[in-house]
């Protein structure tokens, strides 16, 4: 495998740890700094659907590390985490539209995150083809 491929995937892998570390973080035990940072009001969410996304981003949390540690012995951890990526390719344009406040921060930030899951689910789709491809001798 090429090392380029490897270091590259490394970064990107660890890169998702450390961004839904922070996501789930802030959801799960600092609600009030995500509604201030992203809506710019007091912490209302009666129902925990916030802690509720927290905890979802734990388990992408979770499964991107395992990927991390894993994917060069037993490559189908990229699909895995392709396919964690691009379930939420739609819920912060979603969440954008719907919300009722929002920051310059938390604008940005929803805008973005559709097209980088995209990018990211198609980034490790075409590493998992690649490392497939060198395995079988296609490439």
């Amino acid at each position: 495998m090429n090392a380029s491929l490897r270091i590259r995937t490394n970064i990107l892998l660890a890169g998702l740890v450390i961004l839904d570390v922070v996501l789930s973080g802030t959801c799960l035990f600092f609600p009030d700094l995500w509604f201030k940072w992203f809506h710019g009001v007091l912490y209302v969410d009666p129902q925990g659907l916030l802690r509720r996304t927290g905890a979802v981003w734990a388990a992408f949390t979770l499964l991107q590390l395992i990927a991390l540690i894993r994917w060069q012995r037993y490559p189908h951890w990229l699909v895995l985490v392709a396919g964690v990526r691009l379930t939420e390719i739609f819920s912060d344009w979603t969440y954008l539209y719907f919300c009722s406040n929002i920051t310059w921060f938390g604008r940005i930030a929803l805008f973005i995150s559709p097209p980088a899951n995209l990018l990211f689910g198609w980034i490790l789709l075409r590493t998992w083809a690649r490392v497939a491809n060198a395995e079988s001798g296609y490439e």
